[in-house]
């Protein structure tokens, strides 16, 4: 019997080492690892996102507990290829030009990875042209653009205004974060959607899936 309890827990707590050796003695034991991924990992880096939330843990909790996931997902996806598991969406995801802050970036992609979301990650300082070609070629979902400066958060419409001008906007929703950043300007700008951290950001990207 899989105690996806303590996958949950061990996850939590950023035990990347016993978690690791857990995944793989509960793959061995036969279970699936679409279950792992959905009954223990999920809803453990879930639990992380709500603390998150609620203050009760802060950054550095959550990159310890977002390494220890990666640390599973990296035992688990050669089986789930191999199960035929596919991620539920792709998300394309970075800090816009001129920007070069990437914890709040690096927090966002980490729980939308942790929602089943496949996750390209372009990285710092972006422009338009990247951000569309990477649409293009992965058939993209959702956008996620970062900017931590009032003097970069306009380079966010920018990408938007390239996404429409490449004729690809109504086929990917936008999301828009950053400490700048407001619903207010997000409306302004032409996005889908803006959340206030990384734990309602994967809350958003996966509510579009279901």
């Amino acid at each position: 019997m899989a105690d996806f309890n303590e996958i949950s827990e061990l996850l939590q707590k950023g035990r990347a080492k016993d978690l690791s050796a857990l995944v793989e003695k509960t793959l061995a034991d036969g279970v699936s690892a679409n279950d792992i991924l959905t009954k223990g990992l999920v809803p453990g880096m879930n639990v992380v996102g709500i603390k998150f939330k609620n203050n009760e843990i802060f950054v550095p909790e959550v990159l310890i507990a977002a390494r220890a996931m990666n640390a599973a997902i990296k035992i688990l996806a050669p089986v789930l290829a191999k199960e035929g598991v596919e991620p539920v969406g792709t998300a394309v995801i970075c800090t816009v030009k001129g920007d070069l802050h990437d914890i709040g970036k690096n927090l966002v992609k980490l729980m939308i990875e942790g929602a089943g979301i496949k996750v390209i990650d372009l990285g710092t300082d972006c422009d338009a042209e990247k951000v569309v070609n990477a649409v293009k070629e992965n058939n993209a979902d959702i956008v996620c653009l970062s900017a931590l400066l009032t003097t970069t958060m306009m380079y966010q419409k920018d990408i938007i205004d390239a996404l429409k001008a490449a004729g690809i906007r109504d086929k990917v929703k936008v999301m828009v974060g950053g400490a700048p950043v407001t619903q207010a300007f997000a409306d302004e700008v032409g996005a889908d959607i803006y959340t206030a951290d990384a734990a309602s950001a994967a809350e958003a990207a996966r509510a579009l899936f279901n």
